[in-house]
């Protein structure tokens, strides 16, 4: 009787337990407060320059990256694109955040590849 209580308890315990647990990311991430932010999209990306162009709805924006992660031409990007300085950007097609000081803004085309030829050769 002495054995059956206390596997009962043990058992309880460990079905307490183990249904307690959740499978919630470490990180929740809610893209609501981007998505509100200025949209471009990458036009301009390359492996042997730390700079890259979006196409905004006020011209063209360049970003020199830093941290690593270059996105890529088509990718989606959400933040505040017509201020300069380092900032942090969200890569939607990505579904994360890339930092990049951003160094100009509102080009039009033929100025953005001008800059980019500067800046990249």
């Amino acid at each position: 009787m002495k054995k059956t209580f206390t596997f009962s308890i043990l058992f309880l315990s460990a079905v307490f337990l183990l249904s307690s647990c959740s499978k919630r990311g470490y990180y929740d991430f809610d893209d609501r407060y981007w998505l509100n932010q200025e949209r471009g999209v990458v036009v301009y990306s390359s492996y042997n320059c730390n700079y890259y162009v979006l196409e905004t709805y006020n011209g063209y924006t360049i970003i020199r990256a830093s941290g690593g992660i270059m996105p890529y031409e088509g990718d989606v990007i959400y933040g505040d694109l017509s201020h300069f300085g380092y900032g942090s950007f969200y890569n939607r097609s990505y579904g994360g955040l890339i930092n990049g000081t951003l160094t100009d803004f509102w080009l039009n085309y033929s100025e953005a590849q001008n800059r980019i030829d500067y800046y990249c050769y």
